[in-house]
């Protein structure tokens, strides 16, 4: 085999490793854009469905969050003393949330004994204290709408929570609870959407989801990749082929 041959098999055999990824790639992103495509429609229609009866404790370990994430239900409860406030800076969830300020969760207690995890809803920085929302106060049994969800994973970049000043960067139940001495029962929490609380804090509110869906261009630059790639190997070996051997 002669060096010019031994430098075609070469370049061919890694053109056409490097043209599979570039096509698998590309594939992929289009299999992701049908499955984030089926989900988007699917939670818009749990959060755009009536409200359903919160479902009876003796299912809870069953629910599963891609079944029921964002599932809109309804429940009677009574809020408990205590709030637990998880730091925002915007919600991608609540185009009417803009600015800095926190998450209010509180534990309720159902009529059956059993306590959920509630976020109340949204309060600027300013109104953190309670005492600066009296009107808001916990008190009577309320009907309260509003949609399941479940505890967030902590990401690498998130700050160590401030469990001395009551404030949290994760939505997560277990470690509000601990800190505060609270027993849930309840897997999941119910970001609330109604009632609004006198004096309009916290500010619950309807949510909606908006996840990202770029996978077509994802998909046509991956492909396109592999187009060109195709061009440049033609070219190159075209050129190859047309140079004389050397004697």
């Amino acid at each position: 085999m002669t060096a010019r041959t031994r430098s075609i098999v070469t370049a061919s055999i890694a053109a056409a490793i490097g043209l599979a990824i570039l096509l698998s790639l590309g594939t992929w992103q289009v299999q992701r854009m049908t499955w984030k495509q089926t989900l988007i429609a699917t939670l818009d229609a749990r959060i755009d469905q009536p409200p359903q009866a919160l479902p009876p404790r003796t299912t809870w370990a069953s629910l599963t969050q891609a079944d029921s994430e964002y599932a809109r239900v309804k429940f009677t409860a009574t809020l408990l003393p205590g709030e637990a406030f998880v730091y925002t800076a915007g919600s991608s969830l609540r185009s009417d949330i803009t600015g800095q300020g926190y998450w209010v969760f509180a534990p309720a207690r159902l009529d059956d004994g059993a306590t959920v995890l509630v976020n109340r809803g949204f309060v600027p920085t300013d109104r953190k204290a309670p005492a600066t929302r009296v009107a808001g106060a916990p008190g009577a049994p309320l009907e309260i709408v509003g949609y399941l969800r479940w505890p967030e994973s902590r990401g690498m970049f998130a700050p160590t929570d401030d469990v001395k000043a009551n404030v949290f960067f994760t939505r997560d139940p277990k470690t509000m609870a601990a800190a505060n001495g609270w027993t849930i029962d309840a897997p999941f929490y119910v970001d609330q959407e109604l009632p609004v609380p006198a004096g309009g804090l916290p500010k619950p509110g309807r949510i909606e989801v908006k996840l990202p869906n770029n996978h077509w261009q994802y998909a046509i630059t991956w492909y396109g990749l592999a187009l060109a790639l195709i061009g440049v190997y033609g070219a190159w070996l075209a050129g190859r082929l047309r140079r004389r051997p050397a004697p």
